[in-house]
């Protein structure tokens, strides 16, 4: 595994001299102007068409790609032009992101890490109560403040549970503490955050939510799930909102380094929209960013004259909205149609997960997005949750009167147990699924123990929707998964879990369908596919060197891929340091 890419962001440093060829990196740079740079003798993969079709040479000047294909014909062409030599390694468009968490990314700076390895360290509850002790000390935490961890993953801890309030109580008595689950759905706090929070052995579940109990009892044991955490999301996001500007250029870099020109921030509130584009009105975006603004705000964004909608203003663009459906398959919160195969917390009987809206409000949802154009991102990652929005775009569509398949682009995000009648069904409405193949990898294991083999091997089924002439991605949802864009790659091309199992052999992909999640196809996720995605002339020079070719490297090595160079419109944003 490619440890260097699976850990967060840190401060990258850039070589002198670039490790393609024998040319300086000022030479590298001259994109940006109006010189040509031919780029020759690799492997330049175009990422047109159904198949891989390769050039000899690529030109790009003024930030856009003008020329692809012969080399003596590009040499001829622009004689005057930089020339760099790819010594055999691989060109692609760059890395289009199609969904993460550009905003929690940057959050978890100013956290502790509670990720199990290969992310972190934190595999038992002892380990993680000492990690918390020792963040407080080393960071001169007084008493009263708030702490903050993220990513801890009960399914990988040796207690094969998550921490209770007593237990984080013991370690850090004097001081409110918030740790977020891996998926971003739950999270637990000890005493004093519950008490900040108003809730205790009197406070109901919320809609779509759970407070889970001391057994016995009704008092809280700690554990907050969906709905149930807003309240706290909402705390931290205020409390770690100093930090935005102070981690808003190293979380560029993280992505840049990753090959990604275009970060998307998966929901996103108006303030943060607001400081984003006060960011990129100063020129600080050397990446695309887009936003997806919250469901929460839909009503006051569709309202606000001055709210632009899918058009880029300085680098930032708002595409559309974000709504969430359910849960987390892995905390066993995500809405199935058929039970889970093991217990679930607070639940007896029937437990399929939870709906985080009701069918009647998720429809009016629809309606009012559908009605003003603005294309929907849903999170579903449980069948049910996947019903529930084919029901709700069957709906908004009759009543707004609209073509069922007009081309509006609406995005399952994961749907990652979508049932063959519901990928027709994507089909038939030009939706177009971001899967999430990572899960094979991370908690593939996991899913056959909790959901059965069958349900497990057709998790994120990119080998049939492809055969299904579906359009689409295959995201990280970073913070859930590193952003690693090759990484993602190698998972659906392999889905090997965490203990060498394959997770659904006949729906692995071939490396050239993998690419197409995150570069071709993700442009198309966000009506971008005339400027960005594809080695075409007339396209932005958003660009990726990489040490080796994914179509050809056995497909294990996959992980291990380095990214050499990042470039966006001509320009160099990430560079590789010389070893």
């Amino acid at each position: 595994m490619k440890m260097s890419t699976l850990l967060k962001p840190t401060v990258l440093s850039i070589g002198l001299m670039s490790v393609v060829g024998c040319t300086t990196m000022q030479t590298m740079t001259k994109d940006a102007s109006n010189s040509a740079t031919v780029y020759y003798n690799g492997n330049i993969i175009t990422m047109e068409g159904e198949q891989p079709q390769m050039a000899e040479a690529l030109v790009t000047q003024a930030g856009k790609i003008v020329y692809v294909g012969n080399l003596q014909e590009a040499q001829s062409k622009y004689k005057n032009a930089a020339q760099i030599n790819l010594q055999d390694k691989t060109l692609l468009p760059s890395f289009i992101d199609p969904h993460s968490h550009f905003d929690m990314v940057s959050n978890t700076m100013g956290q502790v890490n509670l990720n199990p390895p290969p992310i972190g360290k934190v595999d038992s509850i002892p380990k993680m109560m000492q990690t918390l002790k020792d963040y407080k000390a080393d960071n001169n935490i007084a008493d009263g403040d708030w702490i903050f961890g993220w990513g801890y993953d009960e399914t990988q801890l040796a207690e094969g549970r998550p921490p209770t309030k007593n237990e984080i109580d013991k370690v850090l008595p004097n001081n409110p503490v918030y740790l977020q689950h891996t998926s971003g759905h739950m999270g637990v706090a000890n005493s004093k955050a519950l008490a900040a929070m108003n809730i205790t052995a009197d406070t109901k579940n919320p809609a779509g939510g759970n407070i889970a109990r001391i057994k016995g009892s009704n008092e809280p044991n700690g554990l907050v799930q969906e709905t149930a955490i807003y309240p706290f999301m909402r705390n931290m996001l205020e409390i770690l909102a100093p930090n935005q500007a102070k981690f808003f250029a190293q979380t560029q870099d993280y992505y840049a380094k990753n090959g990604i020109t275009t970060a998307q921030n998966g929901s996103t509130t108006r303030n943060t929209i607001q400081f984003f584009q006060k960011q990129a009105d100063a020129g600080k975006l050397k990446i695309d960013l887009v936003a997806l603004a919250g469901v929460s705000d839909l009503d006051e964004n569709l309202a606000d004259k001055n709210f632009v909608w899918k058009t880029y203003q300085n680098g930032l663009k708002v595409q559309g909205t974000k709504i969430i459906a359910d849960g987390s398959p892995q905390g066993k919160t995500a809405y199935f149609s058929q039970p889970y195969l093991t217990p679930v917390p607070d639940c007896e009987k029937d437990c399929r997960g939870l709906p985080s809206v009701s069918q009647d409000e998720l429809n009016e949802m629809f309606v009012k997005a559908y009605a003003r154009d603005n294309q929907l991102f849903i999170h579903n990652n449980g069948d049910g949750a996947t019903d529930m929005l084919i029901k709700a775009h069957e709906y908004a569509v009759k009543k707004t009167g609209q073509a069922a398949d007009k081309d509006r682009r609406t995005v399952p995000i994961h749907a990652q147990f979508a049932r063959p009648d519901q990928l027709a069904a994507f089909k038939k409405y030009n939706m177009v699924p971001s899967f999430f193949i990572n899960h094979t990898y991370f908690w593939g294991d996991v899913h056959v123990k909790n959901l059965g083999k069958k349900r497990a091997d057709f998790l994120s089924p990119i080998a049939t929707a492809d055969k299904m002439g579906l359009k689409y991605t295959n995201h990280s949802d970073d913070t859930v998964t590193p952003v690693d864009p090759l990484f993602s790659v190698w998972s659906a091309v392999n889905r090997t879990s965490r203990t060498g199992k394959i997770i659904g052999k006949n729906e692995r992909a071939t490396p050239y369908q993998a690419l197409k999640a995150i570069t071709s196809n993700a442009a198309y996720e966000y009506f971008e596919e005339d400027s960005k995605g594809t080695l075409t002339p007339g396209k932005l020079a958003d660009l990726v060197i990489l040490d080796a070719n994914p179509l050809t490297i056995e497909a294990s090595k996959l992980k291990d891929i380095k990214v050499i160079k990042t470039i966006k419109e001509g320009k160099t944003i990430y560079q590789h340091p010389v070893q």
